[in-house]
């Protein structure tokens, strides 16, 4: 089941995710620190960690949808739909998050934003468990080489 948004037959998918997961986390650790020392910096920094994680995220979404409408075998695989809907959530929580950042300082960390940040971070390994779940237990993506016996 190789996927179809590919770069020299290396899925794109996988290569996108990592940084959204990296980003969402990390606004997570900066609103907590923005919540314990009021530093605006803290802030700042969860600002722009949500807008380039939603940005590469909408990105990873766009080439893991490709990948799951070309091909009935993915989307026929158990954990595909409720990893489509898990990381779809993931993004809408996120793009409000980053609404709600926008915001000045306090107001847009505590207690809305926080609420987001933590959110988002907690469904992120449900995701990626299903999406580890796809790769490797079903197959999605892994490049099937023969084998010399």
């Amino acid at each position: 089941m190789q996927p179809t948004a590919q770069i020299a037959r290396h899925p794109i998918h996988p290569m996108l995710v990592p940084v959204p997961i990296a980003c969402f986390i990390g606004a997570l650790l900066t609103d907590i620190t923005y919540y314990f020392s009021a530093e605006m910096m803290w802030a700042d920094f969860s600002v722009w960690l949500l807008l380039v994680g939603f940005i590469v995220g909408v990105l990873a979404a766009i080439a893991g949808l490709v990948d799951f409408l070309s091909n009935r075998l993915i989307r026929a695989q158990t954990p595909a739909w409720p990893h489509l809907i898990g990381n779809l959530t993931v993004l809408v929580l996120a793009f409000f998050n980053t609404l709600i950042h926008t915001r000045d300082a306090w107001t847009s960390v505590v207690p809305t934003g926080l609420v987001l940040s933590v959110l988002t971070v907690l469904i992120l390994p449900i995701t990626g468990w299903l999406g580890w779940s796809l790769v490797y237990r079903h197959g999605v993506g892994v490049a099937k080489i023969g084998v010399r016996r």
